[in-house]
């Protein structure tokens, strides 16, 4: 086998492999002497038939079976000599076998960057020094009260207001005709403000006295996720019953108890404040990372192989679509595609995929492995978040030794991050002042 490899970038590669008419030829005998053996032709013995005959009759399928061997031979006698380090497969377009001429083809491939050794100790980071408030753990308390609400009608006659609920009927018409992505809904509970409705509604019912029947005018815009309303002006008859309000338990133990979980508001307060620490950890953790893969970036470039962006594609794909099938939901009830999804997310695959580079080297250049000790804990970790037992993680992997080669690089990756931060130079800053929009937002 004659081989040349012709180097189209750092990360692509096309193999032109030629493989001798002799070694062609080889295959093709021994072909034909095992299918002589078999072949039941009329007017032959079985292994009497001549050569010429089994050619006329069995060259198609004997071909089509011996070039994708050669190829693959050829493709491992290159891999074995050349420790090529493949990302995704190789991509051939095998030509016609001609059994009186060399066997030429070229063999398409993609490797992983080979970088330098990277400078990462003592990069400049900022460390923003968050701190759970009173306040914060008041919110909380406040968006459990409001969870546990009751709502009571309102008996008094009186127009809605921004903080109401209201009881409505409505049904959309276009062109004065019932319109089928808009089908008539009795008594349905509105919050006036909220999203489950377009904006028009609580714009057009606030102010209004029940009983009441109005027209809400809803122009869609041509972008609108769901195509059955994209492009479409709505005109929705609205009838509005009553208006409701929401009632707020007290604060106290008894509604502690009725969360099932603690033994009192303290014990509810004391457990809100350890999950906004942790977040916060969490949110710095995040942010440090963020600016480390920042540098690192801006100061190593590399090609990188198609096949890593795409892998990265399929992953958040296949988040995006166990998301919505939670809900019995699938992509095109949503007005999406995996296509769309695609374009939209492939610049944070690419960038994915140079962190996975960028940490592989350190994880190489620094020779990190894992200890039992810190498998243990990832196990434990990972236990805690499935609110399962640590036994039942172990069987899960041990199920799927390729799933738990993945969790271990998944743990080194972490592991690299904070050998990055620990050998960096870090500086505690305070948080800047939150926005008006920022705080609404929490």
């Amino acid at each position: 086998m004659q081989l040349k490899i012709e180097e189209k970038s750092t990360v692509k590669k096309v193999l032109h492999v030629e493989i001798p008419k002799e070694d062609v030829a080889k295959e093709l005998n021994k072909a034909y002497n095992d299918l002589k053996k078999t072949a039941s032709i009329k007017g032959f013995r079985k292994g009497k038939a001549p050569r010429k005959v089994l050619e006329n009759r069995f060259s198609k399928d004997v071909h089509a079976d011996i070039a994708p061997r050669l190829i693959q031979d050829a493709f491992s006698e290159a891999l074995e000599e050349h420790k090529f380090n493949l990302v995704g497969g190789p991509q051939v377009d095998p030509p016609e076998l001609n059994p009186e001429a060399d066997y030429c083809f070229d063999i398409a491939i993609e490797v992983r960057p080979e970088l330098d050794d990277l400078e990462f100790k003592g990069i400049e980071l900022k460390q923003t020094m968050y701190e759970a408030s009173d306040e914060e753990v008041d919110a909380q308390l406040e968006m459990i009260r409001k969870t546990m609400a009751t709502k009571q009608p309102v008996t008094e006659e009186r127009p809605v207001k921004a903080e109401d609920f209201v009881l409505i009927d409505y049904e959309g018409f276009v062109d004065g005709k019932p319109f089928d992505q808009a089908p008539k809904v009795e008594n349905y509970v509105m919050a006036i403000g909220g999203d489950t409705l377009p904006e028009e509604f609580s714009a057009k019912l606030t102010g209004v006295i029940p009983e009441k029947e109005l027209d809400i005018d809803v122009a869609y815009p041509e972008d609108h996720a769901d195509n059955g309303l994209a492009g479409k002006t709505v005109c929705y008859k609205v009838l509005l019953k009553e208006i409701q309000e929401q009632i707020l338990p007290p604060l106290d133990d008894a509604l502690v108890e009725n969360l099932g979980q603690f033994e009192n508001l303290e014990a509810l307060k004391a457990a809100i404040l350890d999950n906004l620490k942790k977040g916060y950890e969490q949110r710095i953790h995040q942010e440090l990372s963020e600016q480390i893969f920042t540098t690192l970036l801006e100061k190593n470039e590399f090609e990188l192989p198609d096949a890593m962006v795409e892998m990265e594609l399929e992953g958040i794909i296949a988040e995006a679509e166990q998301a919505y099938a939670q809900n019995n939901i699938n992509l095109e009830d949503v007005g999406m595609s995996k296509d769309f999804l695609k374009t939209q997310y492939r610049d944070v695959a690419e960038k994915q995929a140079r962190r996975h580079v960028l940490l592989g080297k350190i994880i190489e250049q620094e020779k990190l492995e894992l200890t039992e000790e810190e498998l243990e804990a990832g196990f434990e970790e990972m236990a805690a978040g499935m609110n399962a037992s640590v036994d039942a993680v172990k069987n899960l992997f041990n199920m799927n030794a390729q799933q738990l080669e993945y969790y271990k690089h998944t743990q080194l990756e972490k592991k690299a991050v904070r050998l990055i931060i620990e050998q960096g130079a870090v500086t505690e800053v305070a948080p800047e002042p939150e926005t008006a929009e920022e705080k609404t937002d929490q």
